[in-house]
């Protein structure tokens, strides 16, 4: 569900025809999650329909009719309640949604090209160079691919063509719902000048307020900051290099067919605020096994572990750890998420579990990142490792014990259901 300001001059600008250089496109689907549930549930169709349940749930994603609301993607739901009394509320289903997304991608986007890049379950790049032969333009692939979502999956999408992933985003953004929007590689800067900061994706509110103490309140003022002006804004040279490219339209990245991923995480809001340790610590236990058992599943290690807390008055801190061999066992990542929590709070380490933390907590999860397959990675062994295989019968560590154990509880759930056995402390 994108947030990402619009200009309606841009939409309603004629920029021209000039399609040339304008090789790379991107995809947005419109109120994706949303659009969905009215294409299962057709009855929907008109009515307010809001993705995101229960007191303490955010929301996920609003129809185009509850967003004239004033309905938001991560605003509480109970807020989204008090404005839209007659919403229809649904639950958050994740894996109708990315195998719709999945079956949109295969589908229509590879049906073009190739060259996609997938950034997340309802976006996407394509760099259509190699198929212009076959479909003689940008825009004509552009209208092929919104008339075939449409008609397979009853959902609408709208597309930015342009020279570059920048422009094409932005362009996508502003033809929005259900628009394509063609801008010119020689109007790019025209473009991306008409906008507000916060236009550029990146920008956020942090850095908008930084650049507004400098006097600078929207692209075309960007434009006229040159890049040490703008490294002492930003407090960093590679920022300000990133925000002077992206104020003249330019953009150097290439479409990715292939992403690696970046991490794997799991979160709980829970129902009431707590000071309770013990609860927190056992959201964590429960996330470090959801993570590890993904992480085997996905033949992946990780070697970075985050620990992510939101407080009752709904800021949130991360504290993160690089440990010194990867690991995909959640033996492993639970102890280290005890310790980042302990820190984070300004516990000594160790605390008792019956201590209380310092301030409320409304959500807490952790991440797994630093990502490498696991067939590939050298895990050196540590002296205590291997005296320990030298003084067992069976040659193992306990840390080779514990993550085999772990294997076994993989198999049972598959075999009887995720919440048919669980890792224990």
């Amino acid at each position: 569900m994108s947030t990402a300001p619009r200009v309606e001059e841009a939409k309603r600008r004629d920029w021209g025809h000039d399609e040339s250089g304008c090789t790379t496109l991107h995809i947005d689907m419109d109120a994706f999650y949303a659009s969905l549930e009215v294409a299962r549930h057709p009855e929907l169709k008109g009515r307010p329909v809001i993705i995101g349940t229960g007191p303490r749930s955010v929301v996920s994603a609003a129809s185009y009719e509850a967003r004239r609301y004033g309905i938001n993607s991560a605003m509480p739901a109970a807020r989204a309640r008090q404005l839209c009394p007659d919403g229809v509320f649904l639950p958050v289903d994740m894996a109708y949604y990315r195998a719709v997304s999945h079956a949109i991608m295969t589908e229509v986007f590879h049906a073009v090209t190739d060259r996609v890049e997938q950034v997340s379950v309802d976006e996407g790049y394509m760099d259509v160079s190699g198929a212009l032969l076959r479909w003689g333009s940008p825009t004509a692939i552009g209208a092929w691919i919104r008339a075939e979502v449409e008609r397979r999956f009853h959902v609408t999408c709208s597309v930015g063509v342009a020279a570059n992933k920048l422009v094409a985003k932005m362009a996508s953004t502003n033809a929005k719902p259900n628009g394509m929007l063609l801008i010119p590689k020689a109007r790019s800067a025209e473009f991306v000048q008409m906008m507000p900061l916060r236009g550029i994706p990146g920008i956020g509110p942090s850095m908008e307020r930084r650049l507004n103490d400098w006097g600078v309140g929207s692209v075309a003022d960007l434009a006229q900051l040159d890049e040490t002006t703008l490294a002492r804004a930003t407090g960093s040279k590679a920022a300000a290099h990133g925000l002077w490219l992206a104020s003249r339209g330019l953009d150097p990245r290439e479409v990715t067919p292939v992403t690696p991923e970046k991490s794997v995480g799991s979160e709980e809001t829970l129902l009431e605020d707590t000071t309770d340790q013990r609860t927190v610590l056992r959201l964590l236990r429960e996330a470090s096994d959801e993570v590890a058992a993904s992480l085997r599943r996905r033949g992946l290690v990780a070697r970075t572990v985050t620990v992510k807390l939101r407080f009752a008055d709904l800021s949130y801190r991360t504290r993160a750890h690089t440990m010194e061999r990867p690991t995909d066992s959640a033996g492993t990542l639970y102890p280290e998420c005890a310790r980042l929590l302990h820190a984070m709070l300004g516990m000594p380490a160790g605390s008792p579990a019956d201590a209380p933390l310092p301030r409320l907590v409304r959500l807490a999860g952790m991440s797994a990142s630093g990502l490498t397959e696991a067939r590939t990675t050298a895990v050196q062994p540590t002296l205590g490792d291997v005296i320990e295989e030298e003084s067992t019968p069976t040659g193992t560590t306990r840390s080779d014990r514990l993550r085999d154990a772990e294997a076994a509880l993989d198999a049972v759930r598959r075999r009887f259901g995720k919440s048919s056995a669980q890792f224990g402390a």
